[in-house]
C-alpha cells in the first residue's frame, strides 16, 4: 500500500496518543498533523492535505460533522474517518451524508482503527459490526415509528368506526348487519377495506385499535370476535 499521511483531530491528548501508537505501527504510514479543536483541524488540513483526516465528532469551535464538511469542501481528495464514542444512529448518518468515508467507535479504536483507515483511504466505506447495527437499529425504529404514524393518519368513516365499535364488542358479522340493517356482505366488505386502511392483519389487532383510539373503552372479547 502506498505512504498514507495522517492528520488526527480530538480535544483529548490521550485519544490523539493511542491514534498515534496504533497508526505509527503501520509501515509507510505517517501521522502529519494533530489538531484539537475542530476549526484547527480545518487549518491543517488545508496546509498538510492529509490523504486521511481522523476527526472526532464532540469537538470546540467546530464539531466534527461541520470540520468533515469544511475540510472536503477544502481538501477534496482527503478522506474522512469519524472516531467518537457516540453510539448514535442520527450520527452516523450526519456523519456519512457530510462525506465522512467510515464511522469508528473510540472502543473499537485498538482493533479496528488500523482496519478503518487501510479501507477508506482504498476508496471504501468502513462501518464496524456494532456501528452497522446501531444505523440497522435506527431504521428499523425509524421505519416502525412512520407506519405508526401512518395508521394514526388513516381516516375511516363513522360507518367504519361504528363497525370497528361493534367488532371490539364481539358482535358477529351477522348481529351487526341485523343492527345496522345492512346485509352480511356489506359488513364483510367493510371489515376488509378497515383492517386493510389501518394495516392490521387480525381482529385481536383490530380490538387493539379501538381500545387505542377510545372507540371502545373496556377490554373486548378478543375470542367471540375472532370467530366472528
Amino acid at each position: 500500500m502506498k505512504r498514507l499521511r495522517i492528520l488526527i483531530a480530538d480535544d483529548h491528548g490521550l485519544v490523539r496518543r493511542g491514534a498515534r501508537t496504533v497508526l505509527r505501527s503501520r509501515r509507510g504510514w505517517r501521522v502529519v498533523g494533530e489538531a484539537a479543536n475542530g476549526r484547527e483541524a480545518l487549518h491543517k488540513a488545508i496546509k498538510l492535505k492529509p490523504d486521511v483526516a481522523i476527526l472526532d465528532i464532540s469537538m470546540p469551535e467546530m464539531d466534527g460533522i461541520e470540520a468533515t464538511r469544511e475540510i472536503l469542501n477544502a481538501v477534496p481528495d482527503s478522506k474522512v474517518l469519524v472516531l467518537t464514542m457516540h453510539e448514535s444512529d442520527q450520527l452516523v448518518r450526519r456523519a456519512l451524508e457530510a462525506g465522512a468515508s467510515g464511522y469508528l467507535l473510540k472502543s473499537d479504536l485498538t482493533d479496528c482503527l488500523a482496519k478503518a483507515v487501510k479501507a477508506i483511504a482504498e476508496g471504501k466505506r468502513f462501518l464496524t459490526p456494532r456501528v452497522s447495527e446501531i444505523v440497522l437499529d435506527g431504521f428499523l425504529r425509524k421505519r416502525s415509528e412512520h407506519r405508526h404514524g401512518e395508521r394514526r393518519r388513516t381516516r375511516i368513516t363513522p360507518r367504519e368506526i361504528e363497525i370497528v365499535r361493534l367488532l371490539a364488542e364481539g358482535k358477529s358479522n351477522k348481529e351487526i348487519a341485523a343492527q345496522l340493517r345492512i346485509t352480511v356482505r356489506t359488513v364483510e366488505t367493510h371489515r376488509a377495506k378497515i383492517m386493510l386502511k389501518l394495516g392490521l392483519h387480525s381482529v385481536a389487532d383490530l380490538i387493539h385499535y379501538a381500545i387505542k383510539e377510545g372507540l371502545y373503552q373496556a377490554v373486548g372479547s378478543a375470542q367471540s370476535a375472532a370467530s366472528a
